[in-house]
């Protein structure tokens, strides 16, 4: 007890100094030669196995001036030098006197650091501790070995390193390519396994600031090497099931809400204020809301259930990649119900066609069962049998949708479009808003559904230049018309990070992928594109009002 105590933090000189060679706290911790074996420094015997805050502590160099139990030796002015475990370089050293009274913090005097060194204390700088603190990096000895064991003129020459990552934890090799990038990182991901277990993952990326294409085709590849622990995304905690739990009973509300709101030309006058004045705050009695929940009940079933549709492609699609997903967190909107829902993966992605076909799995699910939808619906509007069922809806909101608008009036005829009101079923309303939703999660900007598969079909430089085009379309209102504000601001609060890199982010995704997500982003910019007035009126959606 008496030899921890007398090499413990409060009551030792313990001190830690840059080193000279390797820079600030590089070392690794040095054991000193104690004139007593029984007097061994507590870290110099644990060396790098202890741990603090979690973290090796294995990159700073031990410097004891306690030699002995009952040794002032600050005092004496002695001298340390650091060792290494090969050979140790011998200290000045006094004779110990063991009648002296055992040195402490509290007995030191005031001016003892003009003695010794300045290093009384724990002197850690804020950028090291913040690496301390901060996520593992890749073990040097590690790289060494991949570097020797993997890389060879027969897969990947390395000719120089660079950091890797987010927050340069990882190490990025660039070099040359000595085969097919396919078969080469194959080979390279087998022998990593075998080498250093599962430990690491390996990317194979385009490299970046590259002169020119590589010789034998295609972009030149770099691999980035990250431990798994910091590039895996993390486990879903219980406060964000609870939050994804309390959204989703809030976008019940707002489907319900939705569908009382269709029957506007039902429902009370205080209710109808509620609805269509802006400056209504306070929200009428809810029980003139009562007789017509059953009505709206359809309606708000058909647009959750295109939501959770979606989510169900989603799901599907990386089920058969053996792709995890995270739980979704739904969006209320109580203009469409919902705005969609943010699914984060919780895998890394083998490949770009993965992150393609995961990606547009869910708009696709939701606009199959959308578009029957809306097309029923404008059947059963145009069918005199089914007037008792129909809800009249302003005809101004065809105009929001060049695409639909044009369907709706191919379908119901110029006299029934061409009026102030339109007698439509609940299903073209469901229709519409499942349609929407869906084109505005198919939008190639951040990390929504369209902005993944964008990044994943042409790359991420492609994903940044058509994302300034949708963010400036979104802020002058070209696209999605009065829902383009507040989606445009969900977009760069929620989604406007772009998706991490696959393990081989580099191979090409295919022509036919390609060419679907070419024609489904013209989709969409036709369902989000409003009619002007002068269209509008041309072909009779709505009534224009010309002043």
């Amino acid at each position: 007890m008496g030899t921890l105590t007398s090499c413990s933090l409060t009551t030792l000189n313990l001190r830690f100094r840059v080193c000279p060679v390797r820079g600030a706290f590089s070392g690794r911790i040095r054991p000193l030669e104690h004139k007593s074996s029984m007097n061994i420094c507590f870290l110099c015997k644990e060396r790098s196995k202890r741990e603090i805050f979690g973290r090796r502590f294995d990159r700073f160099t031990c410097f004891s001036i306690n030699g002995n139990e009952g040794e002032d030796n600050t005092s004496k002015g002695s001298n340390l030098t650091t060792t290494s475990p090969e050979g140790a370089e011998e200290r000045n050293s006094d004779k110990f006197n063991s009648e002296e009274a055992p040195a402490s913090v509290s007995s030191r005097s005031p001016n003892m650091s003009s003695v010794g060194p300045p290093y009384d204390n724990f002197q850690v700088d804020s950028f090291k501790l913040m690496e301390l603190l901060g996520p593992e990096k890749v073990d040097p000895t590690d790289v060494k070995l991949i570097k020797e064991k993997l890389f060879g003129y027969s897969t990947f020459w390395v000719t120089r390193e660079e950091p890797f990552g987010d927050l340069g934890e990882g190490v990025l090799f660039l070099g040359n390519l000595r085969g097919t990038r396919e078969e080469v990182f194959a080979k390279l991901l087998r022998q990593l396994a075998e080498v250093t277990g599962d430990k690491y993952n390996l990317f194979m990326v385009e490299e970046p600031n590259s002169e020119g294409p590589d010789p034998r085709g295609g972009p030149r590849v770099s691999f980035g090497l990250l431990r798994k622990e910091v590039s895996e995304p993390g486990p879903t905690s219980l406060w964000q099931y609870m939050i994804a739990l309390l959204l989703f009973v809030l976008t019940i509300g707002s489907c319900v809400e939705l569908g009382i709101a269709s029957q506007i030309n039902r429902l009370p006058p205080e209710v109808v204020k509620y609805f269509t004045d802006p400056n209504a705050t306070d929200p009428p009695d809810m029980q003139l809301l009562f007789p017509f929940l059953d009505s709206a009940l359809p309606l708000a079933y058909g647009v959750l259930g295109v939501q959770l549709f979606h989510e169900v492609g989603h799901f599907l699609a990386a089920f058969t990649k053996k792709v995890k997903l995270g739980i979704p967190y739904f969006i209320p909107n109580i203009t469409l119900g919902s705005f969609g829902a943010i699914t984060q993966f919780k895998s890394i992605l083998p490949d770009r066609r993965t992150k393609v076909d995961i990606s547009i799995a869910g708009p696709f699910a939701g606009a199959a069962l959308s578009f029957p939808m809306f097309c029923v619906g404008l059947l059963l509007s145009s069918n005199p049998g089914a007037a008792g069922d129909l809800v009249q809806v302003p005809s101004m909101l065809f105009q929001g949708s060049l695409l639909l608008g044009l369907i709706s009036r191919a379908t119901l005829g110029y006299a029934a479009m061409h009026a102030a009101t339109v007698s439509i079923h609940p299903l073209v309303i469901a229709g519409w808003c499942g349609l929407t939703t869906s084109a505005f999660n198919m939008l190639p900007v951040g990390c929504l559904d369209g902005g993944r598969a964008l990044q994943g079909a042409f790359g991420k430089n492609a994903l940044i230049s058509f994302g300034l085009t949708t963010y400036t379309m979104l802020g002058l209102g070209v696209l999605g018309g009065p829902l383009s504000l507040p989606w445009g601001l969900y977009v760069l609060i929620c989604q406007r990070t772009p998706e991490k890199p696959c393990l081989n982010d580099v191979s090409e995704v295919g022509t036919w992928r390609r060419t679907a997500l070419i024609v489904a982003i013209f989709l969409v910019v036709l369902t989000l594109l409003p009619l002007s007035d002068e269209l509008a009126e041309e072909m009779g959606i709505g009534l224009v009002t010309t002043f």
